[in-house]
C-alpha cells in the first residue's frame, strides 16, 4: 500500500530536511503544510522533493486537517518535523503488519529526548500518539492544541516514534508556556470555567504524580525537574484560563 508522509511546519529548517528524508523510507510522497515560515523551511522541503502547502497557521487539528486533501493516498503517516520512525515502525510499516486485521489508526510509542538523553521517566515514557492512520475513516480532531486522531478502530502497537523535541529545559519550558496559552483558550472558547484554586491544586498534582508515581523521584536532578515543569504546565494552563474568565466578566460590566 502508497503512504503519504504529512508534516506540519513553522520555520524548521533545523529538522525539515531530515525529517523528509525519512519519510521517503516508507513513502511514496511527503506533503508540507507550512505555517509561512519566514526560515528556510520550505526551501529545503522542495530541495528534498517534498510537495509544500502555504497555510496560515489554524491550529494544530485543523492544520493537519487542512494537509489531508492533497495527500493521494488513504494511508497517512503524520509526523512532526522532530519525530522519526525507530527501526521497529519502519519495520511494521514495510512489512505491512498495519493491514494486518481491520484497523483505520495505529497508536505507536513515544521515546521523547532531551538533546540526546531519553526522557523515560515522570510520565514521558510510555508516551502514545497515534501517527498513522486511514484518511478514509480517520482524521485529526478540530483541537487547536494537542489535537488526536478521530478513529473508529485504534489499535496500540509497541514500536517507537523518536522525538527530538528539546535541547535544553529552556526550550521545554517555552513550548509548555506557549501550549498552555493555547490550551487555556481551547478550554475557554469551550465554556471551561474554573475555580480559583485550580491552577494550585491542578499544578500540585501533576507534579506529585510524576515525581512520585511516575518514576521522577528516582532521577536525580532531572527527575524533579521534568516534575516542576509538567507542575508548572498544568498550573499556568489554568492561571491563564482564569485570566480569560476575569477579562469575560470584565467586559460584561
Amino acid at each position: 500500500m502508497a503512504i503519504s508522509g504529512l508534516v506540519i511546519t513553522f520555520n524548521e529548517e533545523k529538522n525539515i530536511g531530515k525529517c523528509i528524508d525519512a519519510l521517503f523510507e516508507v513513502c511514496d510522497e511527503v506533503i508540507i503544510v507550512d505555517s509561512l515560515s519566514t526560515d528556510n523551511t520550505v526551501k529545503i522541503a522542495e530541495e528534498k522533493g517534498a510537495k509544500v502547502i502555504s497555510q496560515k497557521f489554524l491550529g494544530d487539528g485543523p492544520q493537519r486537517t487542512h494537509g489531508l486533501p492533497f495527500c493521494k493516498n488513504d494511508w497517512i503517516l503524520n509526523l512532526d518535523a522532530d519525530e522519526f520512525l525507530d527501526k521497529d515502525a519502519k519495520e511494521f510499516i514495510l512489512k505491512g503488519k498495519y493491514l494486518e486485521g481491520n484497523y483505520d489508526a495505529f497508536s505507536f510509542r513515544v521515546k521523547n529526548f532531551l538533546a540526546d538523553e531519553l526522557i523515560d521517566f515522570s510520565g514521558w515514557y510510555p508516551d502514545h500518539k497515534v501517527r498513522f492512520f486511514n484518511k478514509k475513516t480517520a482524521k485529526p480532531s478540530e483541537a487547536k492544541v494537542h489535537q488526536k486522531i478521530e478513529t473508529t478502530n485504534e489499535k496500540k502497537v509497541a514500536v517507537h516514534i523518536l522525538h527530538y523535541g528539546w535541547e535544553s529545559f529552556e526550550q521545554i519550558i517555552a513550548k509548555k508556556n506557549q501550549y498552555s496559552t493555547w490550551h487555556a483558550q481551547q478550554l475557554f472558547d469551550q465554556g471551561k470555567r474554573v475555580g480559583a484554586m485550580k491552577p494550585v491544586i491542578n499544578g500540585l498534582i501533576a507534579f506529585i504524580r510524576c515525581y512520585f508515581f511516575k518514576k521522577g523521584i528516582f532521577n536525580g536532578i532531572d527527575g524533579i525537574t521534568i516534575a516542576l515543569i509538567q507542575g508548572f504546565f498544568s498550573h499556568m494552563k489554568y492561571a491563564k484560563l482564569l485570566k480569560l474568565q476575569r477579562q469575560e466578566k470584565l467586559l460584561k460590566r
